[in-house]
């Protein structure tokens, strides 16, 4: 009769309160991984500098830390904050004025349906558009208040892996239970999607935001600077992008009786601003990366729906990560590899 080993029965146990704590600490800190992947990404961009001023320059590494924080605020997140507070104030805006804007549309559209004999917007559809709008707006508002608490735990945790960068890693390299080259395929790999998704997405948002405020100027679009803003951020959106911006144009347009104006703004959104999208976004991130655009197009649905805003960058790098994962156990545990490689 066979028995266990006590050391197996030992290590199973310890296995299994390892993984119960797991489980309990992220049910209880789940709301915090958005910050925490935040956090990361910013240790990734900023870890060089970091080492060069303390490393070449001799800075406290206190100092140091809170140096590039302060710079990563004002060149990176400053502007993302102001574009959330003006955003907010014309939701709050669209809030207070609902009627008239539903109103507008509900003019505009009987005067289609006049003139072409179609049925646009029945009764029914403009009671769910109100009550849609009404559900909605309220829930941008307070994610806009969640996302600058996201971004003050993001800093905090920031802080903490600045000054203890090296033995964070140290340590990560210590734990991982892989071999010595798997371990840093593995950090070199994550810290390259990192750093292709941070700076490629924000980019490729920028250039289409650039692209659509020439196109608004020329064409006279009021508050252009606004929808450039509303341009930058509906890029990250998948799917649709930045179409969220221009159509909307159009549509003012065409409801203004400028019908011209409308068709172009459709064309010039098609045809110009998208591409950016469809075109220089797998290509840049492929570039820096060498992500495939399957996987960045999956990843950024994915990422969103568990992470939120964070998750456009993180999405793409969950499904690499995943593939390389795979790559990682053929490599460490394929039995064929393991008996040509062992000594006969």
């Amino acid at each position: 009769m066979s028995y266990i080993p006590n050391n197996t029965i030992r290590q199973v146990l310890l296995l299994l309160v390892i993984v119960l704590l797991a489980l309990v600490l992220f049910l209880q800190l789940q709301s915090f991984i958005p910050a925490l992947l935040g956090s990361y990404t910013m240790y990734v961009l900023l870890k060089k500098w970091m080492f060069i001023l303390t490393g070449k320059y001799k800075w406290k590494k206190t100092l140091a830390a809170a140096m590039l924080m302060f710079a990563s605020f004002m060149v990176i997140l400053l502007p993302i904050v102001l574009l959330i507070n003006m955003m907010s104030s014309k939701i709050n805006f669209a809030i207070q004025h609902a009627s008239d804007v539903l109103n507008t549309i509900e003019s505009y559209a009987q005067a289609i349906e006049t003139k072409y004999n179609i049925e646009i917007l029945s009764e029914k559809n403009i009671q769910q558009l109100t009550a849609l709008g009404t559900e909605t707006l309220p829930k941008i508002v307070g994610a806009t208040f969640n996302s600058i608490t996201t971004i003050a735990i993001m800093y905090f945790i920031l802080y903490f892996m600045l000054v203890e960068g090296r033995k964070m890693e140290a340590a990560l390299h210590e734990w991982i239970p892989l071999k010595d080259e798997n371990t840093l395929l593995l950090r070199r790999e994550t810290n390259s999607l990192v750093y292709s998704n941070a700076v490629g997405i924000p980019l490729i948002a920028f250039l289409q935001g650039v692209l659509g405020l020439i196109g608004y100027l020329i064409l006279g679009v009021n508050e252009p600077v606004f929808w450039f803003v509303v341009t930058c951020l509906a890029s990250m959106v998948p799917v649709v992008g930045a179409s969220l911006a221009y159509v909307p144009i159009a549509i003012l347009f065409f409801a203004n009786g400028m019908t011209i104006k409308g068709v172009i703004m459709l064309a010039y959104g098609f045809g110009v601003i998208s591409t950016v999208d469809s075109v220089f976004r797998f290509w840049l991130q492929k570039k820096i990366g060498d992500v495939h655009p399957l996987i960045t197009g999956f990843g950024v649905i994915i990422g969103l729906n568990l992470f939120g805003f964070i998750g456009l960058i993180f999405g793409p790098i969950l499904i690499s990560i995943f593939l390389l994962l795979i790559k990682i156990y053929a490599s460490e545990f394929s039995a064929t590899k393991n008996k040509l490689n062992s000594p006969t």
